[in-house]
């Protein structure tokens, strides 16, 4: 078979593979959150952190119950690495130096999982279990809380409530990610990825030497890593590593983990609002733009110029023979998508345009599905403006969903959207002009700005893919990458939950002639066009410096 028809194949399981379990997935979702029956265990839960199960919040209570269970999980990360030493299966990991496990704490509490050292010589089992696995958990619970949050938003009338951070919390974990990620570790486990307590075995090289590779509980890891749009890899080589990612097939699974959620919070929207065209429509607009990116990923690939690339058939530098080029685009633009930073593949070693493309994807705010519930929500802030456009354009009161939108709603839905761009061009920016920026990057001219770019968008996006070619285990990149992080996921969460309290306290606008339909084709390609002109074109003077210069 032909690397073209493989590639074709790949994407058409992907596709229906997602088709089939869009619908029970969303429908559950929807159920789990609106339903007022509580678990026993979820109960138990509830008592023992002193939480009243059955009152709701305001927004600003929301967010101060985001915002302190989010600090007391850096703490608790950051204290585990500096003691890793002194704990059981440490492996004989020495403890984590302050400034990385300051960094490394702040990168998986906020769903980003940028790791600037190598995890099978750093951490323990303990730690990487303890540690890292359940942050991969509670940081993508975090994102659907906030994610149903705001859908009540939209959806309530007339109040002040958006339901119980602790609720929504706990019945993420418990409804839905902890059994998804025990289905999907299993089905990894029988394609061969490694499982155990162990601390590793030694392999014969080609040269005839023996290497000593680490084993560890990997296939747990991996499922939540994948499901929680995490990113965070037992070994450094993440998913091309043979351990992690051994066959072709379990890459692919890996794809679909990591959209399964993303793609079905749309189908959980129009649920809750009680109109589905409103989920199709969100849902088409970040298949529409998805499939883009992809193809335009695979055909630079693909098509790269040169002789030893045509050579190849493709752009295969950094590339695993195993997955080939088509399986290896498709994984880099589906992680770029969304804000998982897992990787198949280096993505410094793409081609310009197909580096840049991926870069592009985070820089269209990871909406395109996006992250566990950061996506759908980002979507929705666009959907605001995408409305508010609509609306000077036939001189109306712009409305989305029976909601008005006056100076306020949009003064927040603009400051959400300036945000990540500030924190990705700012950072950029300074450590291109600091010598302890330069000095840690590979390469010089476009290339090396598109490394530091690339490393700031993907902290900024709660991203955590590397761009390779940066030395980023430095005290200036710890520092700004971490800050990076918090900001970018923490001050749109502000914004976002004081737009659905806003909404919330509203009543609804009746339909009349004059509504913009906000379920057709029409606002589809409105949306788009929003989401790559407003968002995207913020970054094309840095882009057309670094990858657009090199490709062209």
């Amino acid at each position: 078979m032909s690397a073209a028809a493989a590639g074709w194949l790949q994407f058409g399981v992907l596709v229906a593979a997602l088709a089939v379990v869009h619908r029970p997935l969303g429908d559950h979702m929807a159920q789990v959150f609106t339903t007022p029956r509580h678990w026993r265990v979820e109960r138990l839960v509830h008592r023992t952190v002193g939480v009243d199960a059955d009152t709701e919040q305001r927004w600003p209570t929301y967010l101060r119950s985001v915002l302190a269970f989010s600090l007391v999980g850096v703490l608790l990360l950051y204290a585990l690495q500096r003691v890793q030493q002194w704990l059981p299966l440490d492996n004989g990991r020495a403890a984590v130096e302050p400034g990385s496990a300051w960094n490394t704490a702040v990168s998986f509490v906020t769903n980003t999982n940028w790791q600037g050292y190598s995890g099978e010589s750093t951490m323990g089992h303990l730690v990487q279990m303890a540690g890292l696995a359940v942050q991969n958990f509670l940081s993508a619970a975090v994102g659907i809380a906030v994610a149903i949050a705001v859908i009540r938003g939209f959806a309530r009338t007339k109040t002040d409530r958006l339901g119980n951070f602790w609720v929504d919390l706990t019945r993420a974990v418990t409804r839905l990610l902890l059994p998804l990620s025990v289905v999907g570790a299993l089905v990894m486990v029988l394609g061969g990825v490694v499982q155990n307590l162990g601390s590793g075995t030694g392999a014969s090289t080609l040269a005839g030497a023996t290497q000593f590779v680490p084993g560890g509980p990997v296939a747990s890891q991996e499922a939540i890593k994948e499901l929680g749009t995490n990113g965070g890899g037992f070994y450094n080589a993440n998913a091309a590593h043979p351990f992690e990612g051994p066959t072709a097939w379990v890459s692919l699974f890996q794809v679909f983990l990591l959209l399964l959620i993303p793609l079905a919070l749309p189908r959980t929207f129009g649920r809750m609002v009680g109109d589905r065209r409103q989920g199709w429509a969100i849902l088409g607009v970040m298949a529409g733009l998805a499939s883009a990116s992809i193809g335009l990923v695979t055909w630079f690939e693909a098509r790269a110029g040169g002789t030893a690339t045509q050579l190849a058939g493709a752009a295969m530098e950094g590339k695993e023979v195993r997955f080939g080029e088509p399986l290896s685009a498709l994984y880099a633009a589906a992680t770029t998508l969304t804000s998982t930073g897992s990787v198949n593949s280096m993505h410094d070693s793409y081609t310009a345009l197909g580096g840049g493309t991926v870069l592009a994807n985070m820089m269209l705010g990871e909406v395109a599905p996006g992250g566990v519930g950061s996506g759908l929500y980002g979507m929705l802030v666009l959907a605001v403006v995408a409305v508010f456009v609509a609306g000077l354009m036939v001189g109306r009161t712009p409305e989305y969903l029976g909601k008005r939108l006056g100076r306020r709603e949009m003064t927040l839905a603009s400051l959400y959207i300036l945000t990540t761009p500030a924190l990705v061009l700012i950072g950029a920016a300074v450590a291109m002009a600091l010598p302890a920026g330069r000095d840690s990057l590979l390469n010089t001219g476009p290339h090396g700005l598109s490394e530091a770019l690339y490393a700031f968008a993907s902290a900024g996006n709660n991203n955590g893919s590397a761009f390779a070619g940066l030395s980023a285990n430095t005290p200036f990149y710890n520092t700004a990458l971490g800050l990076a992080m918090v900001i970018g996921r923490y001050l749109p969460i502000v914004l976002v939950l004081a737009l659905a309290g806003r909404l919330a306290a509203q009543g609804r606008t009746a339909v009349t002639a004059g509504t913009f339909p906000t379920h057709r084709p029409l606002f589809v390609g409105l949306l788009s066009a929003v989401v790559l002109v407003v968002v995207g074109l913020t970054y094309f003077p840095a882009l057309s410096l670094g990858p657009l210069a090199e490709g062209l």
